[in-house]
């Protein structure tokens, strides 16, 4: 059986194969809320009494902390697709706190999260969620100060160190033209929230022994959260289409990464190196994703991308549309060389 082909009620096989993995269960979400939460709050007031001591040791711990901060972004992402609990509720309030600790509007964020699962891989419907990626003819038409705003863009010390400060300390603090009430008042009641955690702060330990301990652990969570983002659909043979050869299911499949990250880093992620079984049910609870991954051989045939082999994507910058690959900016150069010769050498 394939995931193409249909069974007797005339839905796709691969809904039957995923269904089975889709009902949240309560016992597994109260638990990884317990060892994410109470661990983070932990090592906070842990960073909190090293300051007296060494603030070296204090940015050491920044990392551990970074990791479970990581692992709550995935269950906020979890609450977004309604897969964390079966209440709706339940996964709005959790949604909330979760999103509020990650500097997150949770009900705006997954509601440009949801955009993204219905087009990434889409070339004619980028721009919802995912990195900035042109085609090479795209990258050509732009004039040079775009070129080299495009070439800033895509380095990584700006793609994992600056954007993401920027992105979860200044781009989600405000609201756009066309938002939804429901997406403004989202980001309000966290900037709300967030003033009010800065208040108590500033009245217990004081506003800079907050900025010490809270501004580390978002750099390093930041960076590495982007970094699985990245990965997650910037890699060797990934799948990108025109809108009218688009295929969900073939994006899901070749186009979202199956990231076979080392045992603590994949805890940390929350399993979202899966992401190839995600792209294709968001309705599974992160904790499910490797047994689904398990349960199918079509899942299993999926190349999967290693720590190391992952360090090769830092060098693709954008997708030629003939070869269906991404490519790197010097591939341009090689590109313009081959325009510029005469026919017929």
């Amino acid at each position: 059986m394939t995931l193409s082909t249909e069974t007797k009620d005339g839905r796709p096989a691969w809904r039957r194969i995923v269904a089975k993995y889709e009902k949240p269960n309560l016992g597994r979400s109260l638990g990884q809320i317990a060892s994410t939460m109470i661990p983070y709050f932990a090592i906070l007031c842990v960073m909190y009494l090293t300051l007296e001591v060494s603030y070296w040791i204090t940015l050491a711990l920044a990392f551990p902390a970074a990791g479970f901060l990581t692992r709550n972004f995935i269950i906020c992402h979890d609450c977004g697709h309604g897969s964390f609990f079966k209440s709706k509720k339940a996964n709005r309030i959790l949604g909330f706190v979760s999103g509020v600790l990650t500097f997150l509007p949770s009900y705006y964020w997954s509601h440009e999260h949801a955009k993204h699962h219905a087009a990434a891989g889409d070339l004619d419907r980028r721009g919802h969620g995912d990195i900035w990626t042109l085609t090479v003819q795209e990258y050509l038409a732009l004039s040079r100060g775009k070129r080299i705003w495009y070439r800033l863009y895509r380095n990584p010390f700006f793609l994992f160190g600056v954007a993401p400060i920027f992105v979860f300390l200044v781009n989600y603090r405000y609201w756009r033209r066309g938002d939804t009430a429901r997406d403004r008042w989202s980001t309000i009641r966290t900037n709300l929230a967030l003033v009010a955690i800065v208040i108590v702060a500033s009245l217990t330990i004081g506003i800079k022994a907050y900025v010490m301990i809270q501004v580390p652990i978002m750099i390093v969570a930041g960076a590495f959260g982007v970094w699985l983002f990245y990965v997650q659909h910037q890699f060797e043979n990934t799948y990108w289409e025109r809108h009218e050869n688009w295929n969900y299911v073939q994006h899901a499949l070749k186009g979202s990464s199956f990231y076979k990250l080392p045992g603590i880093f994949q805890w940390f992620s929350g399993n979202i190196g899966f992401h190839h079984v995600h792209h294709l049910s968001p309705r599974i609870p992160n904790y499910y994703l490797q047994k689904c991954h398990e349960s199918h051989p079509m899942f299993q045939e999926v190349k999967h991308v290693t720590l190391w082999s992952s360090m090769k994507c830092l060098g693709y910058r954008m997708w030629d549309e003939e070869r269906k690959k991404l490519v790197g900016f010097s591939y341009v150069s090689v590109y313009l060389a081959k325009q510029a010769m005469p026919s017929g050498q």
